[in-house]
Order: C-alpha cells, then sequence, then structure tokens
C-alpha cells in the first residue's frame, strides 16, 4: 500500500490581495486548512495604493469644480483653500481601517496568517522566515509592481505608489504615460491645483480602449486645464539646487517640474519567488502563465490576478479567487468567462466601458456605430462647457449591442448597469424598447436612433 502523504496546509496562498484573500477565503469554507503570507500589506495594490486611495483622491480633486459649479445654482461659495496634509491622513486612516478588515476576514475564516514573505522551494513547498511549510496546492497572488524607464535621473522620480504619500503637494508635475493610472492622476494632480503637464509617446490617450475615448478625453482634460504633449517622451532628469527637477526631452526640449511621475507600465511581482527552480513557466515581464483553471505548468501551482498579467481589475482577481476555491476543494471546475468585462476609469471627467471597441468589432464583421455628444443638464446652469460621451456598438447583422462606451460624470456607475445587458446578449431593439428615466444621461443609452458610421 502506496504511503500517504500529509501536507501541513491544503493550500498555501502568498499575497493577501483582494484575489489572495478572497480565494483563501473561500478555499477555508470549503473545508481546506489554508496559510496567507503577507509582507506588505493587507488588501493589496487595490486597498492601498490602488483603487480605494485613487478614488477618494479623485473625489478631493472635483471638489474645486463643484464649488466653482454652485454660482449658477445661487449659491455662494466663500474662498476655498485644500490643505494636501489633511487628504493624506484621513486617506491613510480609511486604508488602516480596511486593512484591519481584510485581516480579520481571514482569521474569522480559520486562516493561518504568516506577515512575511514566502519564497517556493518545489511544487509544494514554502518557505516563510527560515520554516519550511508544505502545502498539497500553492497560490500565487503578489500582484504586481510600477515599473520606471531607466533613464538618466530616474530615481527622482516618483510612480503612483509614491503619489500617495507626497509629504507636500509640488506646484507643478509631469505625469508620464498614456494609459488609465496617468490619465487618473493628471486629472487628480490637476483638481487639486497643481500645474499638470501629460506626457505620452502616441498620438492619443488610452491605447486599448475605443479610440473615440482617448481622443475626446483628451479634449475635455486640455479644457480643464491639463496640458498635453503627444508623441513626447522623457529622456533624462536632473535635480536643481532649487528642488526642482529638470526635465529633458528626447527631442531635446526641456522644462522644468516640481515632481515626475512614471506611469508607463507595471510588471508581474515574481521575482526571487523560487517559480523557476519550480518549475513554473513565465511570460512576458515574468507573468505566470495559467490555463483555464489558474493552473500554472506545475499541476500544484495556481496563480491569479495582476500576476498572470492578463485582465488586471480587482473584481476579476475576486472572481478568479471564487472560480479557483470551487475548482480545488468543491470538485466543481470553474472557468471564468472573460467576455464583456465592464471597467471605468477615474479621469475627470469620468471613463467608462465595456464589451468591445468599434475597432475590435470592425475586424468581427459589419457594425452599426451609434454616437451621442450633450451638455449635461447641470452644466446648463453651472456654466462649465463639458461634453458627455456615449456611444454604442452593435452587430449590424444579429442586432446584439457589442459595446457600450462613457465618457461623464458617473460613468461607472451607469455602464455597470449596461453591463449586465450586454452580457445578458442584449439587442439594439431591446436597449431601444426600454423606457429611460428622465431626465438623465443614462437615458440616452436607450435613446440613440441614428446610425454614425463615422
Amino acid at each position: 500500500m502506496a504511503a500517504v502523504t500529509r501536507f501541513d496546509f491544503d493550500l498555501f496562498t502568498i499575497g493577501a490581495g483582494s484575489g489572495g484573500v478572497r480565494a483563501s477565503r473561500m478555499c477555508a469554507g470549503y473545508g481546506a486548512k489554508v496559510a496567507v503570507a503577507e509582507e506588505r500589506y493587507f488588501g493589496g495594490t487595490c486597498v492601498n495604493v490602488g483603487c480605494i486611495p485613487k478614488k477618494l483622491f479623485s473625489y478631493a480633486a472635483h471638489y474645486r469644480e463643484d464649488f466653482h459649479d454652485a454660482g449658477g445654482f445661487g449659491w455662494t461659495v466663500p474662498e476655498t483653500a485644500f490643505d494636501w496634509p489633511t487628504l493624506v491622513a484621513n486617506k491613510d486612516k480609511e486604508i488602516t481601517r480596511l486593512n484591519g478588515i481584510y485581516e480579520r476576514l481571514l482569521a474569522n475564516a480559520g486562516v493561518t496568517i504568516l506577515k512575511s514573505r514566502a519564497r517556493i522551494l518545489d511544487p509544494h513547498s514554502v518557505e516563510c522566515d527560515g520554516k519550511v511549510h508544505t502545502a498539497r496546492h500553492i497560490l500565487v497572488a503578489t500582484g504586481s509592481w510600477p515599473v520606471l524607464p531607466d533613464i538618466p535621473g530616474r530615481e527622482y522620480a516618483i510612480s503612483s505608489n509614491e503619489a500617495f504619500f507626497l509629504p507636500q503637494l509640488p506646484d507643478s508635475i509631469v505625469v508620464v504615460g498614456g494609459g488609465y493610472i496617468a490619465v487618473e492622476f493628471a486629472s487628480i494632480f490637476n483638481g487639486l491645483g497643481v500645474h499638470t503637464t501629460l506626457v505620452y509617446r502616441g498620438a492619443r490617450l488610452l491605447r486599448g480602449f475605443d479610440a473615440d475615448l482617448g481622443l475626446r478625453l483628451a479634449e475635455e482634460m486640455t479644457r480643464k486645464g491639463v496640458k498635453i504633449r503627444f508623441e513626447s517622451d522623457i529622456g533624462a532628469l536632473k535635480k536643481l539646487g532649487s528642488g526642482q527637477l529638470a526635465v529633458t526631452f528626447r527631442d531635446g526640449s526641456h522644462m522644468h517640474a516640481g515632481a515626475v511621475m512614471f506611469a508607463t507600465g507595471r510588471n508581474p511581482n515574481t521575482r526571487d519567488l523560487g517559480l523557476e527552480a519550480a518549475g513554473v513557466r513565465l511570460g512576458e515581464g515574468g507573468a505566470i502563465l495559467v490555463d483555464d483553471y489558474l493552473k500554472s505548468s506545475v499541476g500544484s501551482i495556481h496563480a491569479l490576478g495582476d500576476v498572470t498579467d492578463r485582465v488586471n481589475l480587482t473584481p476579476v482577481a475576486t472572481a478568479e479567487g471564487m472560480a479557483l476555491a470551487k475548482t480545488l476543494f468543491r470538485d466543481q471546475p470553474t472557468a471564468l468567462d472573460y467576455a464583456n468585462i465592464p471597467t471605468a476609469v477615474f479621469s475627470i471627467p469620468n471613463l467608462a466601458t465595456v464589451g468591445l471597441s468599434e475597432e475590435a468589432a470592425r475586424k468581427r464583421g459589419g457594425v452599426e456605430i451609434y454616437k451621442t455628444g450633450f451638455r449635461a443638464l447641470r452644466h446648463t446652469l453651472s456654466g462649465s462647457e463639458e461634453k458627455t460621451f456615449m456611444k454604442l456598438v452593435v452587430d449590424a447583422a444579429g442586432r446584439k449591442v457589442l459595446g457600450a462606451h462613457m465618457i461623464g460624470p458617473d460613468a461607472g456607475e451607469i455602464i455597470q448597469g449596461i453591463a449586465i445587458a450586454l452580457k445578458c446578449g442584449a439587442t439594439k431593439e431591446q436597449f431601444d424598447s426600454t423606457i429611460g428615466i428622465h431626465p438623465t444621461a443614462a437615458e440616452e443609452f436607450v435613446t440613440m436612433r441614428e446610425v454614425t458610421n463615422t
């Protein structure tokens, strides 16, 4: 009779971010003996240096416009002043509260918590603080980390991580990048009164999103005071005696700024985890390659979330955590459906999208495009020239709505509901037959009638 192999744990999770915590809790709920090792902070990127503090900062940045807009509605607003240390301190207080919640969720589920770095020794062994733990399954949920370009003076720049903890707000900043992190922070700094320049090597913002979104967002951000330099990149930084940074662009031009923030990419957090030695195959940038069931090239080692560099969104990581738990400990092999995942960009104005871009849809076949742009009712009195933009991408033959895109206040709140319709396979006729709520911006999604294929 073969000997029964005993492990210390059924699941050993490395990383207590949103995905790692959800997977560990669910697995423990299914009766598994689970351990989680976390070397930094509970809640991962989202809670500490991502979604949550970023949106709190975005709220703060919106107030400048709100104070201005109030005048058109009869409110007299006294002279306003913004205090950066107050915002940072209040943000830190909230993040500390959330850290505690995440840790308690694990503890209450009966998960063993190890507050230290873990390293994989072999397919079933993990070393933590000098002690070796064995596990039937190992889950890597270590997320990703910002990458700064290799240029002279890079040590003077910051990433989004440091932006949340600046001791003081700079008078001016250069934000480098054209993705969602770059446009969000450019909007935040601009909204807080910082002279902001957004530098991007491409010709339009938000590569990978519908082209209209990048073009129109640039127009709105420019209108709000952000200076945008397209097809431009930084070649070097130098610290001046005044504390300012001398910024040299690759075309030879120069400028000075109080700070420079790079938002030019993130790499999966897989360095020195022992993955290669354990036989785990890695892809570009160190991403862990997994199959539909989140299994790596080594059968006992799994990965989810940003460390796999597929759909890097917090709700995706948590959904993957639930799918993995069912697969491993409920005898229900579960593959996540990655189609029609909605997402929002908390720029000012907000942007949100679900489904296919026009470009992606056209590659599949004939489409009909519906667009609308308008000045929201609020701004007829506020005096703001901000425009709301909405777009539907429809399959010309089957009439199914393939994509919905929006720029404007509360875009994320609106697109979340539209995402349900797309997930259910709604047609344009079903959108058209839905009665709108008047007066709202959202009703425009069910009142667009004219095809605009240009």
